[in-house]
């Protein structure tokens, strides 16, 4: 999954997609999302981590398959960790540089642990095989 940067000032408001903004002490259990095609989850300031508990829920319990996008105070440190808890798109603080955000994905192109897009662990399916951890 390749995630979608977008600079702060080319983010738009409405792009004629279905979309929803849920603020981050919201619980999302509680969403109708029939013909939702966007979550935009905030991010008050970059200490505040509900939405990546949020988008965890939506995309690996609820199962939602539409764009969920990081907006508010999002960092180019917390890319990766965004595209691993289920965030398919971030619109970047102001301040943050686009090419510097796209070279984060690079740096970390493996993980022992399963993830909201990658819920397997890395060695899993071989645990699995040879009965190591059973």
């Amino acid at each position: 999954m390749n995630m979608k940067l977008i600079a702060a000032q080319d983010a738009v408001a409405s792009d004629g997609v279905k979309a929803i903004t849920l603020a981050n002490d919201a619980d999302p259990r509680k969403l109708t999302l029939t013909g939702v095609e966007r979550i935009d989850l905030n991010f008050p300031k970059f200490t505040d981590g509900r939405a990546f508990s949020q988008a965890f829920l939506l995309r690996r319990r609820l199962g939602f398959a539409g764009e969920i996008r990081a907006t508010g105070d999002v960092l180019v440190d917390q890319l990766v960790q965004m595209q691993r808890t289920g965030f398919d798109a971030a619109v970047l603080r102001a301040d943050q540089d686009l090419r510097q955000a796209q070279s984060q994905f690079a740096r970390y192109s493996g993980f022992y642990q399963g993830d909201a897009v990658q819920p397997q662990p890395r060695f899993g399916a071989a645990a699995a095989t040879t009965g190591i951890g059973a």
